[in-house]
This record gives structure tokens, C-alpha cells and sequence, in this order.
């Protein structure tokens, strides 16, 4: 789950005033234990600072921050807007938390759900792998935000399945959908969570349309590629500490293309015990 992401216009900056570099990295450090000197950032990086340090009610309903994220660019299509305002970012956020603040949350077991505009960078990044009938998977899915747009998305008659390593995040993102709305496609059984170590994928429901891996690997891990169907596409930070947003998309003759979208700051794809470690 990412920290950040690129450069915005300058307007916003000119109606808030920017914290300063020290202020930013306190609250990074606080947020995640992040390291105090990021990465390049992209698009969003203004509005991100400025939710940190906008009073709780600036975004108190959904709608709102789509509203919020279109405005900054992270939304570009009524797609993706639709989604995000279906799926409500509230019910997969922990208590305790203010869930309609542009910032990655923790949600337990030193896992997060990603701030929205990155959620919103990657939707609109699979955007055209994720139509009905298609099918989606979500390695590292964590809270089951991410999965449930997928599920949406694809619809009833398509799959979206989420891969997580740890036990208690997969139960507690079934419990997350099944108050959401893509509660009926859960029961169902086209949207599904499953224990399991996701550098494998899930070859049940390959090939896959869209791939999204929420966490970074040192190397695209075979098993994701050879799962990704001709004409499908993947996001997947990798890297370690210098990482990269990468889109792979599989040629129909199974050759891939690579492109670099964004500096960013995922936790790493890593084993469960590895994980759960202190950090």
C-alpha cells in the first residue's frame, strides 16, 4: 500500500499554504515509520499534504472526496468515479480513523489500505481490463476496498478475486464487503478472498485481465505474468527502497511491455512471517 505519489498544479498551493519539509516528514515518520527522504513524487503530492492538515469535516462523505480527487486529477473518468462513490471508503477504513482523508490508514498486522488517489490512480490505470465478464485479481488485498471496486467493475457475470497472507485480513475484508455494496457478488461467489501467499497468484481463476499487486516486489514474480491473459494488464510497484508504479501489458503473442507510471512508496511483497516481524 503506497505512501505517495507525483506533482499536482500549483493552484491549491496558492490557497493553502505548503507545511514545511520538516512538518512532512514528522508526519510521515508518525504515519507509517517511513523513512524521512522520499521518493520523486507525482500528481496528487499537493492535495495529499494539504488533507493531512484540513480539519476532520473538510471530507466527511464519500462523494465529497471523489468529488475531491476528481478535482486534482487522481479521477479522470466516470467510471472510476462511480465506483469509488459506490464502494464507501468508511466501511474498510478501522474505527479510530478518519477514512475520507486523502492518506494511507493502517489496518493491522503492519498492513495498510492506500491512500484514495492511489486506489484512483491504479483503477483508472486498469480501467479497461476491468469491464463486465472480465476477471481481476488483487494480490496483497488488505482491507477488500480495492477488491470490491474490482468486483463492481467486472460485475456479476465477470470474477474478482483477492489474495492476502494473512488470515485476519481476510476475514475481516469479508466482513468489510458483506457491509458494502458489493455484498450480493461476495455471496454470490464472483468476488472471493483467499489465504494465500500472492507472489503464486490464484491459477483458479486465471488467466487474469487485470492483475493489481498492492505491495512492492524486488522483481515481477513469474507466476503473476504467466496468469496475466493476452491483452491483460498488471500494476505492481517494484522495487525496494527506489520503486517504481510499473503497467505491464501481455501482447497477444505473450511477449510484454513495460512501462514505468510513478515513483512511489509500497510496503514490500513479502512472506507472512517476514511481515508480521516488528519492523
Amino acid at each position: 500500500m503506497s505512501l505517495t505519489a507525483a506533482s499536482a498544479s500549483a493552484s491549491p498551493s496558492a490557497l493553502f499554504p505548503s507545511p514545511t519539509t520538516a512538518a512532512r516528514r514528522r508526519f510521515l515518520h508518525h504515519l507509517l515509520a517511513a523513512p524521512p527522504r522520499l521518493p520523486p513524487l507525482r500528481r496528487c503530492s499537493p492535495y495529499h499534504w494539504m488533507a493531512q492538515f484540513w480539519t476532520e469535516g473538510s471530507l466527511e462523505k464519500n462523494n465529497a472526496l471523489v468529488e475531491y480527487l476528481k478535482q486534482y486529477g487522481a479521477v479522470r473518468t466516470d467510471q472510476v468515479a462511480e465506483v469509488m462513490e459506490t464502494v464507501d471508503r468508511a466501511l474498510f477504513v478501522p474505527k479510530g480513523f478518519t477514512p475520507y482523508i486523502d492518506s494511507p490508514m493502517p489496518i493491522g498486522y503492519n498492513a495498510t489500505i492506500s491512500a484514495p488517489h492511489m486506489h484512483a490512480t491504479c483503477l483508472e490505470l486498469l480501467k479497461d481490463n476491468l469491464q463486465p465478464g472480465m476477471h481481476a485479481l488483487d494480490v496483497g488485498s488488505g482491507s477488500g476496498f480495492l477488491t470490491a471496486c474490482f468486483a463492481m467493475l467486472v460485475g456479476p457475470e465477470g470474477r474478482a478475486v483477492g489474495i492476502e497472507h494473512i488470515p485476519e485480513l481476510v476475514a475481516a475484508s469479508t466482513e468489510n464487503v458483506e457491509r458494502s455494496a458489493a455484498a450480493p457478488l461476495l455471496k454470490d461467489g464472483s468476488l472471493s478472498f483467499h489465504v494465500s501467499d500472492g507472489r503464486l497468484g490464484w491459477p483458479e481463476a486465471a488467466p487474469y485481465d487485470a492483475i493489481h499487486v498492492g505491495a512492492a516486489a524486488p522483481e515481477i514474480p513469474q507466476p503473476l505474468l504467466e496468469q496475466l491473459k493476452p491483452g491483460g494488464r498488471m500494476v505492481i510497484p517494484v522495487g525496494t527502497y527506489s520503486q517504481d508504479l510499473q503497467v505491464i501489458d501481455k501482447n497477444t503473442d505473450g511477449s510484454t511491455s513495460v512501462r514505468n507510471d510513478a515513483s512511489v512508496r509500497y510496503v514490500p511483497l513479502t512472506s507472512r512471517s517476514a511481515q508480521l516481524q516488528d519492523p
